[in-house]
Protein backbone atom coordinates (compact mmCIF):
# COMPACT_ATOMS: atom_id res chain seq x y z
CA UNK A 1 0.00 0.00 0.00
CA UNK A 2 1.57 3.29 -1.08
CA UNK A 3 1.33 6.52 0.89
CA UNK A 4 -0.91 9.03 -0.90
CA UNK A 5 0.32 12.58 -1.39
CA UNK A 6 -3.20 13.82 -2.10
CA UNK A 7 -4.60 15.85 0.79
CA UNK A 8 -7.84 17.76 1.30
CA UNK A 9 -7.22 21.20 2.79
CA UNK A 10 -8.95 24.56 3.23
CA UNK A 11 -12.69 24.46 2.71
CA UNK A 12 -12.73 20.67 2.49
CA UNK A 13 -11.13 20.42 5.90
CA UNK A 14 -13.63 22.93 7.26
CA UNK A 15 -16.53 20.90 5.81
CA UNK A 16 -15.20 17.74 7.42
CA UNK A 17 -14.85 19.46 10.79
CA UNK A 18 -18.40 20.77 10.55
CA UNK A 19 -19.70 17.32 9.61
CA UNK A 20 -17.84 15.73 12.53
CA UNK A 21 -19.28 18.29 14.94
CA UNK A 22 -22.81 17.58 13.70
CA UNK A 23 -22.26 13.82 14.05
CA UNK A 24 -20.91 14.29 17.59
CA UNK A 25 -24.00 16.29 18.57
CA UNK A 26 -26.26 13.50 17.32
CA UNK A 27 -24.23 10.75 19.03
CA UNK A 28 -26.23 8.66 21.54
CA UNK A 29 -25.34 8.70 25.21
CA UNK A 30 -24.28 5.04 25.18
CA UNK A 31 -21.81 3.83 22.56
CA UNK A 32 -19.44 0.91 22.20
CA UNK A 33 -16.39 0.18 20.07
CA UNK A 34 -14.16 -2.66 18.88
CA UNK A 35 -10.86 -2.71 16.98
CA UNK A 36 -10.60 -4.85 13.85
CA UNK A 37 -7.72 -5.67 11.49
CA UNK A 38 -8.56 -6.70 7.92
CA UNK A 39 -5.39 -5.84 6.02
CA UNK A 40 -5.13 -2.35 4.55
CA UNK A 41 -7.29 -0.06 6.65
CA UNK A 42 -8.48 2.06 3.71
CA UNK A 43 -10.86 -0.58 2.36
CA UNK A 44 -11.75 -1.79 5.86
CA UNK A 45 -12.82 1.72 6.85
CA UNK A 46 -15.17 1.99 3.90
CA UNK A 47 -16.70 -1.45 4.39
CA UNK A 48 -17.34 -1.11 8.11
CA UNK A 49 -18.71 2.44 7.84
CA UNK A 50 -21.57 1.14 5.71
CA UNK A 51 -23.01 -1.01 8.52
CA UNK A 52 -26.26 0.30 10.07
CA UNK A 53 -25.67 1.56 13.59
CA UNK A 54 -21.98 2.32 13.06
CA UNK A 55 -21.27 5.89 14.14
CA UNK A 56 -17.60 6.27 13.27
CA UNK A 57 -14.70 4.28 11.81
CA UNK A 58 -11.16 5.44 12.50
CA UNK A 59 -7.99 4.03 10.96
CA UNK A 60 -5.22 3.21 13.40
CA UNK A 61 -2.45 0.91 14.63
CA UNK A 62 -2.89 -1.62 17.45
CA UNK A 63 -1.25 -4.18 19.71
CA UNK A 64 2.35 -3.62 18.72
CA UNK A 65 5.38 -2.81 20.82
CA UNK A 66 6.67 0.18 18.87
CA UNK A 67 5.71 3.78 18.15
CA UNK A 68 2.27 4.20 16.59
CA UNK A 69 3.06 5.91 13.28
CA UNK A 70 2.92 4.74 9.68
CA UNK A 71 6.64 5.30 9.18
CA UNK A 72 7.47 3.33 12.34
CA UNK A 73 5.24 0.43 11.25
CA UNK A 74 6.84 0.24 7.80
CA UNK A 75 10.35 0.47 9.24
CA UNK A 76 9.64 -2.21 11.84
CA UNK A 77 8.30 -4.60 9.20
CA UNK A 78 11.51 -4.24 7.19
CA UNK A 79 13.59 -5.00 10.29
CA UNK A 80 11.44 -8.04 11.09
CA UNK A 81 11.88 -9.43 7.59
CA UNK A 82 15.63 -8.93 7.82
CA UNK A 83 15.77 -10.67 11.21
CA UNK A 84 17.03 -7.49 12.88
CA UNK A 85 14.14 -6.92 15.29
CA UNK A 86 12.03 -8.91 17.73
CA UNK A 87 9.46 -6.38 18.94
CA UNK A 88 5.96 -7.06 17.68
CA UNK A 89 4.67 -4.74 14.98
CA UNK A 90 1.30 -3.04 15.07
CA UNK A 91 -1.56 -4.26 12.92
CA UNK A 92 -3.30 -1.80 10.60
CA UNK A 93 -6.77 -1.64 12.14
CA UNK A 94 -10.01 0.27 12.23
CA UNK A 95 -11.70 1.33 15.45
CA UNK A 96 -15.43 0.82 14.89
CA UNK A 97 -17.67 2.90 17.18
CA UNK A 98 -21.34 1.93 17.11
CA UNK A 99 -24.72 2.50 18.75
CA UNK A 100 -25.70 -0.73 20.55
CA UNK A 101 -29.36 0.27 20.28
CA UNK A 102 -29.22 0.37 16.47
CA UNK A 103 -26.59 -2.22 15.56
CA UNK A 104 -25.27 -5.11 17.61
CA UNK A 105 -21.68 -6.29 17.72
CA UNK A 106 -22.46 -9.68 16.20
CA UNK A 107 -23.61 -8.08 12.95
CA UNK A 108 -20.40 -6.06 12.86
CA UNK A 109 -18.33 -9.20 13.37
CA UNK A 110 -20.27 -11.03 10.64
CA UNK A 111 -19.39 -8.22 8.24
CA UNK A 112 -15.80 -8.36 9.44
CA UNK A 113 -15.46 -12.09 8.68
CA UNK A 114 -17.08 -11.78 5.25
CA UNK A 115 -15.08 -8.70 4.19
CA UNK A 116 -11.60 -10.25 4.13
CA UNK A 117 -9.85 -13.63 4.02
CA UNK A 118 -9.03 -14.52 7.65
CA UNK A 119 -7.07 -17.67 6.70
CA UNK A 120 -4.06 -15.99 5.12
CA UNK A 121 -1.87 -15.27 8.15
CA UNK A 122 0.19 -12.11 7.77
CA UNK A 123 -1.29 -10.89 4.51
CA UNK A 124 -4.36 -9.68 2.64
CA UNK A 125 -4.11 -9.83 -1.14
CA UNK A 126 -0.87 -8.19 -2.24
CA UNK A 127 -0.34 -6.58 1.18
CA UNK A 128 2.13 -8.86 2.96
CA UNK A 129 3.50 -8.44 6.49
CA UNK A 130 2.63 -8.84 10.15
CA UNK A 131 1.09 -5.35 10.01
CA UNK A 132 -1.59 -6.74 7.68
CA UNK A 133 -2.66 -9.58 9.98
CA UNK A 134 -6.32 -10.31 10.56
CA UNK A 135 -7.25 -9.25 14.09
CA UNK A 136 -10.04 -8.67 16.60
CA UNK A 137 -8.94 -6.62 19.62
CA UNK A 138 -11.59 -6.42 22.34
CA UNK A 139 -11.95 -4.28 25.46
CA UNK A 140 -13.97 -6.69 27.63
CA UNK A 141 -14.65 -10.39 28.17
CA UNK A 142 -18.03 -10.31 26.41
CA UNK A 143 -16.47 -8.99 23.20
CA UNK A 144 -13.71 -11.58 23.40
CA UNK A 145 -16.20 -14.42 23.83
CA UNK A 146 -18.35 -13.23 20.93
CA UNK A 147 -15.32 -12.90 18.67
CA UNK A 148 -14.34 -16.51 19.41
CA UNK A 149 -17.91 -17.74 18.92
CA UNK A 150 -18.35 -16.04 15.55
CA UNK A 151 -14.89 -17.24 14.49
CA UNK A 152 -15.87 -20.86 15.15
CA UNK A 153 -19.15 -20.44 13.28
CA UNK A 154 -17.42 -18.91 10.26
CA UNK A 155 -14.72 -21.57 10.38
CA UNK A 156 -17.36 -24.22 9.76
CA UNK A 157 -18.47 -22.38 6.62
CA UNK A 158 -14.92 -21.86 5.40
CA UNK A 159 -14.03 -25.50 5.97
CA UNK A 160 -17.06 -26.60 3.95
CA UNK A 161 -15.93 -24.31 1.15
CA UNK A 162 -12.41 -25.74 1.10
CA UNK A 163 -10.55 -23.03 3.00
CA UNK A 164 -7.98 -23.60 5.74
CA UNK A 165 -7.83 -22.59 9.40
CA UNK A 166 -8.64 -19.04 10.48
CA UNK A 167 -5.47 -17.25 11.60
CA UNK A 168 -7.12 -14.16 13.09
CA UNK A 169 -5.41 -12.76 16.18
CA UNK A 170 -8.20 -12.47 18.78
CA UNK A 171 -6.97 -10.77 21.95
CA UNK A 172 -7.63 -7.92 24.38
CA UNK A 173 -6.71 -4.47 23.10
CA UNK A 174 -3.45 -3.39 24.71
CA UNK A 175 -2.33 -0.43 22.61
CA UNK A 176 -4.08 1.71 20.06
CA UNK A 177 -2.88 4.74 18.08
CA UNK A 178 -4.97 6.78 15.67
CA UNK A 179 -3.47 6.84 12.17
CA UNK A 180 -2.33 10.03 10.47
CA UNK A 181 -5.01 12.37 9.12
CA UNK A 182 -4.29 11.54 5.47
CA UNK A 183 -5.25 7.92 6.18
CA UNK A 184 -8.65 8.90 7.62
CA UNK A 185 -11.61 8.69 5.21
CA UNK A 186 -9.07 7.79 2.53
CA UNK A 187 -11.57 6.53 -0.06
CA UNK A 188 -13.72 9.63 0.42
CA UNK A 189 -10.71 11.79 -0.38
CA UNK A 190 -9.40 9.43 -3.08
CA UNK A 191 -12.40 7.73 -4.74
CA UNK A 192 -10.15 6.02 -7.31
CA UNK A 193 -8.17 4.30 -4.57
CA UNK A 194 -8.17 0.79 -3.18
CA UNK A 195 -11.36 -1.22 -3.71
CA UNK A 196 -11.38 -4.48 -1.80
CA UNK A 197 -12.35 -7.82 -3.31
CA UNK A 198 -14.91 -8.56 -0.63
CA UNK A 199 -13.22 -11.48 1.07
CA UNK A 200 -13.52 -15.17 0.25
CA UNK A 201 -17.08 -15.04 -1.08
CA UNK A 202 -18.13 -17.45 1.69
CA UNK A 203 -21.20 -16.18 3.55
CA UNK A 204 -21.47 -16.33 7.31
CA UNK A 205 -23.92 -19.19 8.01
CA UNK A 206 -26.96 -17.40 9.38
CA UNK A 207 -30.66 -17.79 8.66
CA UNK A 208 -33.05 -15.10 9.79
CA UNK A 209 -31.59 -14.00 13.12
CA UNK A 210 -27.84 -13.65 13.43
CA UNK A 211 -27.81 -16.11 16.34
CA UNK A 212 -29.26 -19.04 14.38
CA UNK A 213 -26.49 -20.91 12.59
CA UNK A 214 -27.22 -22.62 9.30
CA UNK A 215 -25.61 -25.95 8.46
CA UNK A 216 -22.03 -25.45 7.28
CA UNK A 217 -22.89 -26.95 3.90
CA UNK A 218 -25.22 -24.02 3.25
CA UNK A 219 -22.32 -21.57 3.03
CA UNK A 220 -22.27 -20.00 -0.40
CA UNK A 221 -19.20 -19.02 -2.37
CA UNK A 222 -19.09 -17.38 -5.78
CA UNK A 223 -18.47 -20.26 -8.18
CA UNK A 224 -14.99 -20.65 -9.61
CA UNK A 225 -14.85 -20.32 -13.38
CA UNK A 226 -14.80 -23.61 -15.28
CA UNK A 227 -11.68 -23.73 -17.44
CA UNK A 228 -13.47 -26.01 -19.92
CA UNK A 229 -15.82 -23.16 -20.78
CA UNK A 230 -12.99 -20.71 -21.51
CA UNK A 231 -10.59 -20.09 -24.38
CA UNK A 232 -7.31 -21.74 -23.39
CA UNK A 233 -5.31 -19.93 -26.08
CA UNK A 234 -6.32 -16.40 -25.05
CA UNK A 235 -8.90 -15.35 -22.48
CA UNK A 236 -9.67 -12.16 -20.56
CA UNK A 237 -11.16 -12.52 -17.09
CA UNK A 238 -12.60 -9.56 -15.20
CA UNK A 239 -12.32 -10.13 -11.45
CA UNK A 240 -15.04 -8.04 -9.83
CA UNK A 241 -16.22 -7.21 -6.31
CA UNK A 242 -19.76 -7.17 -4.96
CA UNK A 243 -19.49 -3.59 -3.73
CA UNK A 244 -17.33 -1.91 -6.36
CA UNK A 245 -18.61 1.14 -8.24
CA UNK A 246 -15.69 0.99 -10.65
CA UNK A 247 -16.62 -2.55 -11.64
CA UNK A 248 -20.04 -1.25 -12.64
CA UNK A 249 -18.43 1.63 -14.53
CA UNK A 250 -16.13 -0.74 -16.42
CA UNK A 251 -19.15 -2.84 -17.33
CA UNK A 252 -21.08 0.18 -18.59
CA UNK A 253 -18.13 1.69 -20.49
CA UNK A 254 -16.52 -1.44 -21.91
CA UNK A 255 -18.16 -4.79 -21.24
CA UNK A 256 -21.68 -3.84 -22.32
CA UNK A 257 -20.31 -2.90 -25.76
CA UNK A 258 -17.74 -5.69 -26.16
CA UNK A 259 -17.05 -6.59 -29.80
CA UNK A 260 -13.38 -7.57 -29.58
CA UNK A 261 -12.37 -10.97 -30.89
CA UNK A 262 -10.79 -11.76 -27.52
CA UNK A 263 -13.06 -13.85 -25.28
CA UNK A 264 -13.98 -12.15 -22.02
CA UNK A 265 -15.87 -13.22 -18.90
CA UNK A 266 -16.52 -11.75 -15.44
CA UNK A 267 -16.42 -13.41 -12.03
CA UNK A 268 -16.83 -12.58 -8.34
CA UNK A 269 -14.45 -15.38 -7.39
CA UNK A 270 -10.89 -14.06 -6.90
CA UNK A 271 -9.30 -17.39 -7.85
CA UNK A 272 -8.06 -18.42 -11.28
CA UNK A 273 -9.95 -21.26 -13.00
CA UNK A 274 -8.79 -24.70 -11.87
CA UNK A 275 -5.52 -25.55 -13.61
CA UNK A 276 -4.85 -21.91 -14.58
CA UNK A 277 -2.37 -19.67 -12.76
CA UNK A 278 -2.29 -16.06 -11.59
CA UNK A 279 1.12 -14.39 -11.29
CA UNK A 280 0.16 -13.01 -7.86
CA UNK A 281 -2.87 -12.54 -5.67
CA UNK A 282 -5.47 -9.95 -6.65
CA UNK A 283 -5.73 -6.87 -4.45
CA UNK A 284 -8.23 -4.53 -6.12
CA UNK A 285 -11.29 -4.57 -8.31
CA UNK A 286 -11.85 -4.56 -11.11
CA UNK A 287 -8.73 -6.43 -12.17
CA UNK A 288 -8.72 -7.55 -15.81
CA UNK A 289 -6.31 -10.41 -16.39
CA UNK A 290 -5.16 -11.65 -19.78
CA UNK A 291 -4.46 -15.39 -19.81
CA UNK A 292 -2.69 -17.23 -22.60
CA UNK A 293 -2.54 -21.02 -22.49
CA UNK A 294 -3.91 -20.90 -18.95
CA UNK A 295 -1.23 -18.55 -17.59
CA UNK A 296 -1.44 -14.87 -16.72
CA UNK A 297 0.53 -12.73 -19.15
CA UNK A 298 -0.66 -9.30 -18.01
CA UNK A 299 -3.21 -7.55 -15.82
CA UNK A 300 -4.99 -4.19 -15.75
CA UNK A 301 -5.85 -3.17 -12.19
CA UNK A 302 -8.49 -0.60 -11.37
CA UNK A 303 -10.71 1.45 -13.66
CA UNK A 304 -12.07 4.97 -13.32
CA UNK A 305 -13.31 5.75 -16.81
CA UNK A 306 -10.06 5.75 -18.80
CA UNK A 307 -11.29 3.41 -21.58
CA UNK A 308 -8.58 4.42 -24.12
CA UNK A 309 -5.89 3.48 -21.59
CA UNK A 310 -7.50 0.05 -21.12
CA UNK A 311 -7.61 -0.50 -24.89
CA UNK A 312 -3.98 0.57 -25.19
CA UNK A 313 -3.02 -2.00 -22.54
CA UNK A 314 -4.86 -4.70 -24.43
CA UNK A 315 -3.50 -3.46 -27.76
CA UNK A 316 0.09 -3.98 -26.67
CA UNK A 317 -0.72 -7.69 -26.39
CA UNK A 318 -2.74 -8.01 -29.59
CA UNK A 319 -0.80 -5.85 -32.05
CA UNK A 320 2.59 -6.37 -33.64
CA UNK A 321 5.34 -3.80 -32.94
CA UNK A 322 4.70 -2.25 -36.36
CA UNK A 323 0.98 -1.94 -35.60
CA UNK A 324 1.72 -0.49 -32.16
CA UNK A 325 3.88 2.23 -33.69
CA UNK A 326 0.98 3.33 -35.88
CA UNK A 327 -1.74 2.92 -33.26
CA UNK A 328 -0.02 4.52 -30.27
CA UNK A 329 2.76 6.67 -31.74
CA UNK A 330 0.93 8.14 -34.74
CA UNK A 331 3.19 6.27 -37.09
CA UNK A 332 2.58 5.72 -40.80
CA UNK A 333 3.22 2.67 -42.92
CA UNK A 334 5.10 3.18 -46.16
CA UNK A 335 2.71 3.60 -49.13
CA UNK A 336 1.85 0.39 -50.89
CA UNK A 337 3.05 -1.83 -48.02
CA UNK A 338 0.05 -2.02 -45.71
CA UNK A 339 -2.57 -4.70 -45.35
CA UNK A 340 -6.01 -4.45 -46.95
CA UNK A 341 -4.85 -2.19 -49.76
CA UNK A 342 -6.33 -4.48 -52.42
CA UNK A 343 -9.21 -5.85 -50.32
CA UNK A 344 -12.40 -5.51 -52.38
CA UNK A 345 -14.71 -8.19 -50.98
CA UNK A 346 -18.01 -7.15 -49.36
CA UNK A 347 -17.39 -6.72 -45.67
CA UNK A 348 -16.41 -4.42 -42.84
CA UNK A 349 -13.10 -2.97 -41.69
CA UNK A 350 -12.95 -3.02 -37.90
CA UNK A 351 -10.74 -1.76 -35.08
CA UNK A 352 -8.14 -4.52 -34.49
CA UNK A 353 -8.39 -4.16 -30.70
CA UNK A 354 -12.00 -3.29 -29.85
CA UNK A 355 -13.57 -5.01 -32.86
CA UNK A 356 -15.85 -2.02 -33.48
CA UNK A 357 -16.82 -1.48 -37.13
CA UNK A 358 -15.12 1.51 -38.79
CA UNK A 359 -15.71 1.44 -42.55
CA UNK A 360 -17.78 -0.61 -44.98
CA UNK A 361 -16.03 -1.92 -48.08
CA UNK A 362 -18.58 -0.21 -50.35
CA UNK A 363 -17.16 3.16 -49.24
CA UNK A 364 -13.60 2.16 -50.18
CA UNK A 365 -12.11 3.59 -53.37
CA UNK A 366 -8.83 3.56 -55.26
CA UNK A 367 -7.07 6.82 -54.44
CA UNK A 368 -3.69 6.02 -55.98
CA UNK A 369 -1.95 7.08 -52.78
CA UNK A 370 -0.79 3.65 -51.62
CA UNK A 371 -3.08 3.62 -48.55
CA UNK A 372 -6.62 2.25 -48.18
CA UNK A 373 -9.00 5.14 -48.70
CA UNK A 374 -12.68 5.58 -47.85
CA UNK A 375 -15.16 8.34 -48.53
CA UNK A 376 -17.34 7.72 -45.45
CA UNK A 377 -16.90 6.09 -42.02
CA UNK A 378 -19.64 4.29 -40.15
CA UNK A 379 -21.64 6.61 -37.84
CA UNK A 380 -19.92 7.26 -34.51
CA UNK A 381 -16.95 5.02 -35.31
CA UNK A 382 -14.23 7.67 -35.52
CA UNK A 383 -13.17 10.92 -33.91
CA UNK A 384 -11.32 13.82 -35.55
CA UNK A 385 -8.43 15.79 -34.05
CA UNK A 386 -6.26 18.69 -35.18
CA UNK A 387 -2.72 17.55 -36.08
CA UNK A 388 0.06 20.12 -36.54
CA UNK A 389 2.95 17.66 -36.49
CA UNK A 390 5.64 17.52 -39.20
CA UNK A 391 5.11 21.18 -40.04
CA UNK A 392 1.67 20.53 -41.52
CA UNK A 393 -1.86 21.24 -40.43
CA UNK A 394 -3.95 18.11 -40.87
CA UNK A 395 -6.98 16.38 -39.39
CA UNK A 396 -6.15 13.15 -37.62
CA UNK A 397 -8.57 10.20 -37.62
CA UNK A 398 -8.80 8.03 -34.51
CA UNK A 399 -10.98 5.08 -33.61
CA UNK A 400 -13.72 6.36 -31.31
CA UNK A 401 -13.83 3.10 -29.35
CA UNK A 402 -10.15 2.46 -28.59
CA UNK A 403 -8.61 5.85 -29.37
CA UNK A 404 -5.91 4.41 -31.64
CA UNK A 405 -4.48 6.45 -34.51
CA UNK A 406 -5.86 5.39 -37.89
CA UNK A 407 -4.71 8.05 -40.36
CA UNK A 408 -5.91 11.43 -41.68
CA UNK A 409 -8.86 12.85 -43.60
CA UNK A 410 -8.55 15.20 -46.61
CA UNK A 411 -10.99 17.19 -48.73
CA UNK A 412 -10.08 15.62 -52.09
CA UNK A 413 -12.29 12.55 -52.06
CA UNK A 414 -15.08 11.45 -54.42
CA UNK A 415 -18.81 12.17 -54.12
CA UNK A 416 -21.02 12.08 -52.23
CA UNK A 417 -18.89 13.34 -49.31
CA UNK A 418 -15.85 14.74 -51.06
CA UNK A 419 -13.74 13.30 -48.25
CA UNK A 420 -10.74 10.97 -48.40
CA UNK A 421 -10.16 9.06 -45.20
CA UNK A 422 -6.58 7.94 -45.75
CA UNK A 423 -6.11 5.03 -43.35
CA UNK A 424 -3.15 2.84 -42.42
CA UNK A 425 -4.13 -0.62 -43.59
CA UNK A 426 -2.10 -2.33 -40.88
CA UNK A 427 -4.45 -1.06 -38.18
CA UNK A 428 -7.55 -2.30 -39.95
CA UNK A 429 -8.97 -5.77 -39.55
CA UNK A 430 -11.22 -6.97 -42.39
CA UNK A 431 -14.27 -9.06 -41.62
CA UNK A 432 -15.95 -10.41 -44.80
CA UNK A 433 -19.71 -10.58 -44.98
CA UNK A 434 -21.16 -13.99 -44.31
CA UNK A 435 -22.40 -15.81 -47.37
CA UNK A 436 -26.18 -15.74 -47.66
Amino acid sequence: MAISTSFLIGACADDKAAGKAAKDQARPAVTDSIVLGMGCFWGAEKRMAAIPGVLDVESGYANGEIAGTYEAVLAQEKLLRAGKATQRNHAEVVKVTFDPARGDLEKILVQFWESHNPTQGDRQGNDVGTNYRSAVYSHNDAQQALALKTRDTYQSALTAAGYGKITTDIAPLKKYFSAEEYHQDYLVKNPNGYCGLGGTGVKYPVAGAATTPMPATAAVKAPRLDAKMLNFERQLIVFEGEDCAYCRKFKADVLDHWQSSVAIVSTLNPEAPAGWTLEKALFATPTIVLFEKGKEVSRYTGYSGEAPRFWQWLGFHLLTPAQQKIAFEQGTERPGTGSNLDEKRPGTFVDPISGVALFRSDTKFESGTGWPSFFNPLPGSISLHEDVSMGMKRVEVRSASSGIHLGHVFDDGPPPTGKRYCINGNVLKFVPDKAK
